[in-house]
Formats: C-alpha cells, structure tokens, sequence
C-alpha cells in the first residue's frame, strides 16, 4: 500500500468534504464533527453526485443531488436505497492526513 499525504486536517471542512484526483479516479476526503476522516469514491450509486460535496453527519454522507445516505465505514447506502461506494484506508499522524491506495506507485 502506497500512502498519499493529503495536508492537515483543518485543510478538509469540517462537516464536508474536498475530493483528491487519483489513480484509481477521484476520492472524497470527508471529515465530521468529532474531525473523524474518511475517504470514499466521489460518486453516489444513485447516479454519481459528488459526495464531497455532501453533508456529513457522524458516520453518514448524504448526497447533494438525492440526499442518498451513504454508511462512511461500510460503503453502502442506507436502506431503502441500495448501492455501495469504495472506501479507502485513511490515517493521521499529528495533524497530517494520510490516504492509502493500493497498487500505487510514486
């Protein structure tokens, strides 16, 4: 696994969010109330609104375009809707904010 750092945590808006352009395509860097961070694919299921763009509540981020609530830790959407989104491994080390992504190299 290959560690991209992303800056500081105060860099990602607290209750949203800002996507990273990757090699495996464009990843949303969402961050909560309790600064917990978490990064998954930046399209709903429903029909690909940019989560980064969502509102974050705990461990939920509801879609701009549909309000679809999409489960952060799990990847998948709230029931009645269905779908999932890919999560990625993140960590923080001090205040940096690090994104994990498989296969990468620099």
């Amino acid at each position: 696994m290959e560690w991209l750092a992303l800056g500081s945590i105060e860099e990602i808006p607290a209750l949203g969010g800002r996507y990273v352009d990757t090699p495996q395509g464009q990843i949303a860097i969402l961050r909560n109330e309790n600064d917990k961070i978490f990064a998954v694919s930046n399209r709903c299921p429903h029909r690909g609104g940019p989560l980064s763009e969502g509102f974050i509540s705990g461990k939920i981020v509801f879609c701009p375009l549909h309000n679809w609530q999409i489960d952060l830790e799990k990847g998948e959407a709230m029931a009645p809707d269905h779908g999932c989104v890919k999560i990625f491994p993140v960590k923080i080390e001090g205040r940096q904010v690090w994104l994990g992504l498989e296969g990468v190299t620099p």
